[in-house]
């Protein structure tokens, strides 16, 4: 099995729409991050009422932060239907902002044809940079 198989495997796992209660649904997109340390992190999306959820990227990514990392290799969103896709333009800033290299980060695009994109060719004049460089 190859590191997308399993990365997308990953997410569906935890994968699993519902209602938590009436002002917050969750799990119909989940992520997968492979961190340059070869580690697996997890985690749904959160739906709010209030607009105060989190992607499941950014979840998945609190979840590697929690554990003591923050580089990231590889990443994958699950959406509802089962296809993969881009992260949103939140999730791409806050995966810029946590490594000087964030912008190598490998994105899968399409699971079929394992199809990728660096995040720095989906931002790439980030306003960030220079910050990393100083």
């Amino acid at each position: 099995m190859d590191i997308w198989t399993k990365l997308y495997n990953e997410a569906r796992r935890v994968q699993n729409e519902r209602t938590i209660s009436p002002f917050i649904e969750a799990g119909s997109v989940a992520a997968a991050i492979l961190t340059k340390a070869g580690n697996i992190y997890v985690g749904v999306c959160i739906d709010t009422a209030s607009t105060l959820g989190m992607c499941a990227e950014r979840n998945a990514i609190a979840n590697m932060i929690t554990n003591g990392e923050h580089q990231i290799d590889k990443v994958v969103a699950v959406l509802w239907d089962g296809r993969v896709g881009s992260p949103c333009g939140a999730c791409r800033e806050y995966m810029m902002q946590l490594d000087k290299n964030s912008s190598d980060i490998e994105i899968l695009t399409d699971l079929e044809t394992r199809t990728t994109i660096r995040l720095g060719e989906l931002i790439p004049d980030w306003w960030g940079k220079s910050l990393f460089e100083s």
